[in-house]
């Protein structure tokens, strides 16, 4: 057996946020032997298989990242870069007014692709909104079983220990979903403020790009992350650092006008 899957077998699974789902008992594998899914071990909800991709090892825990999060980080990242290009034209033709023929046709194609990332936006947007509802629900049901505990408390159906041990527990739970929840409110911000004034091409002037205001580049980090809040942030911090340095020199503005046009050959030629 692989260290891989040595990695996964006996250890405890919990979310992101904290909360424990079960235990690894063991893999479901492809032909050519790399991992489909973790079998986990989850008690009276049963046997669970998550996806190999959502998983990750930290330490003496298997950390399950939601499918959401993946999915916003990479519509996040998409659409940012995205709006970089499209700034990054306009400020070609500008600059320069004898490629505006050919930043026309790029232009376009971008264009398009921001709005086919808008349109998978609404939709995340909307399973997100779902999922708020979900964790309201969850959080009253929590909360429903510690006025309970109280309640049996209170008659002396059980011990103080007792009912600090249930409180104890509800309370993490609590601030488990409630991490989930700040994230998802945080997402869906980042999410809104991604927005784009489409403008024709043939209304911006003509003139030095010096004489252009620079824009904030602190206003927004460069690749709309979601800021970690779970276990891996360390491993994810360092993912992120990698995907930023390759991020800068692709929107990297080229300064000469033999360069511009030449790039602007390869896109249409990859399109």
């Amino acid at each position: 057996m692989s260290e891989v899957k040595l990695e996964f077998i006996g250890k405890q699974v919990k979310d992101m946020y904290g909360t424990y789902m079960g235990k690894v008992i063991g893999m479901v594998t492809d032909i050519d032997g790399s991992i489909e899914s973790v079998s986990v071990d989850c008690g009276y909800a049963g046997l669970k298989q998550l996806v190999y991709e959502q998983l990750l090892v930290q330490g003496d825990y298997v950390i399950f990242i939601p499918k959401w999060r993946l999915d916003v980080q990479k519509l996040l990242r998409q659409k940012n870069l995205a709006l970089q290009r499209i700034k990054a034209l306009q400020e070609m033709v500008t600059a320069n007014d004898l490629m505006r023929e050919d930043v026309e046709l790029v232009y376009i194609k971008y264009q398009k692709r921001l709005q086919d990332l808008e349109d998978k936006g609404k939709i995340v947007l909307e399973q997100l909104q779902e999922r708020l509802k979900q964790i309201d629900t969850e959080s009253q049901n929590i909360k429903s079983v510690l006025f309970d505990a109280k309640l049996q408390y209170r008659s002396n159906e059980i011990t103080e220990e007792t009912y600090q041990q249930i409180s104890l527990s509800t309370n993490d739970l609590i601030e488990h979903i409630n991490l989930e929840k700040g994230e998802i409110n945080n997402v869906i911000s980042r999410l809104n403020q991604q927005t784009f004034e489409r403008i024709d091409l043939n209304s911006v002037p003509n003139s030095s790009i010096s004489d252009q205001p620079k824009s904030n580049s602190n206003s927004q980090s460069p690749e709309g992350d979601i800021p970690v809040t779970g276990p891996q942030a360390v491993s994810a911090a360092a993912a992120d650092n990698d995907y930023n340095n390759d991020h800068h020199k692709t929107i990297h503005k080229e300064t000469d006008d033999e360069a511009e046009t030449s790039w602007l050959n390869e896109v249409l030629q990859h399109d």
